[in-house]
């Protein structure tokens, strides 16, 4: 079995640079990640620009060039790559954690699986939870939602050329989408329960989809929610009653949310009211010692609480505490 001073499972933004403080700090650290480093960001539509600068996105005080004033999914993915070269991190990917097992000194055994379907056991004396969100979409629970024409994931415009969608949702990524599906000629229906559309949409590209919606190429139907998906057609409910629209393919951008099994399970604790974990946010660490927290799985239900500008210096806090337990635990 394996011994590690901290093991961090997931290689987000946020694990890496959980990863590269404590390593900083001299503590021996692992990172298990399910996918590829940074999954998260892989996932997101192919040509998507992100709303902060490249500044705010770096971590282990590795300069993030860019072209551009605000970085693209492409540039972050080299960016990411290349930091944890850098770093030289040890990154078990395509091995998912199964179990965190507190143990009675104090110390924890982490079960993985790896692609392979191998079992593989660590010990480790700190845990950092910071898994994504992407893996666990928002599900509309409607007839229909289980056709393969819907999709909770948008990467790209091609599929859909010349297509009938309908996009469910009204934030950035429902608006993203909206545009690029224009380009390839795709008559676009979206479909928000609000009765207007985020107010957090990038200012650069509000005023595109409103002249897109102005123009007639994109058809809004707000204050409204989808009730049924047949095979070339949807049924949305709105303000003047149910309607039936022609339709191919729907795209449901409803949103993720995170997975906390792994946290429950070792005993951590939630919050009543936002199904929020139980931490100390000087320290990150939860009511497990030793369980710590770091990126979007510390936030509640809303996963935009926490985003990768702020998630990304949970890092520090994670590795002064740890490097101060096992200091103290040296001194005893």
């Amino acid at each position: 079995m394996t011994r590690e001073d901290v093991l961090i499972i997931g290689a987000g933004p946020c694990g890496l640079s959980a990863a590269i403080e404590c390593g900083r700090r001299g503590l021996s650290v692992r990172i298990i990640e399910k996918h590829n480093v940074v999954h998260s960001i892989y996932l997101y539509p192919t040509n998507m620009q992100f709303f902060s600068t490249a500044e705010l996105l770096e971590i282990g005080d590795v300069p993030f060039t860019s072209p551009n004033e605000k970085p693209f999914r492409h540039e972050a993915l080299a960016y990411y790559r290349k930091v944890a070269d850098r770093y030289n991190l040890r990154i078990s990917s395509y091995e998912e954690a199964l179990a965190v097992k507190p143990q009675e000194d104090g110390s924890f055994i982490v079960e993985t699986q790896d692609r392979a379907g191998h079992t593989h056991q660590y010990e480790a004396g700190s845990v950092v939870i910071s898994t994504g969100y992407f893996d666990h979409p928002n599900e509309l629970g409607i007839p229909g939602e289980e056709k393969e024409k819907v999709t909770h994931y948008f990467r790209e415009a091609h599929p859909y050329a010349g297509m009938r969608v309908a996009i469910v949702g009204g934030s950035n990524s429902a608006v993203d989408a909206a545009l690029e599906l224009i380009r390839v000629g795709a008559k676009i229906d979206m479909i928000y329960r609000r009765t207007e559309i985020s107010q957090h949409i990038k200012p650069w590209v509000r005023p595109l989809f409103e002249g897109m919606v102005a123009k007639g190429k994109i058809t809004l139907h707000l204050g409204s929610k989808l009730n049924e998906i047949g095979e070339d057609y949807v049924v949305v409910q709105g303000p003047e009653g149910e309607m039936q629209i022609p339709n191919d393919f729907v795209l449901a951008m409803t949103g993720f949310r995170p997975d906390r099994k792994l946290l429950t399970e070792a005993g951590a604790q939630m919050s009543d009211d936002l199904d929020k974990p139980v931490f100390d946010p000087e320290t990150m660490e939860t009511g497990v010692p030793g369980l710590y927290v770091a990126g979007v799985i510390a936030s509640g239900r809303n996963a935009n609480e926490v985003f990768i500008e702020s998630g990304r210096l949970h890092g520090g806090l994670i590795a002064e505490h740890i490097a101060k337990r096992v200091d103290l635990g040296k001194t005893l």
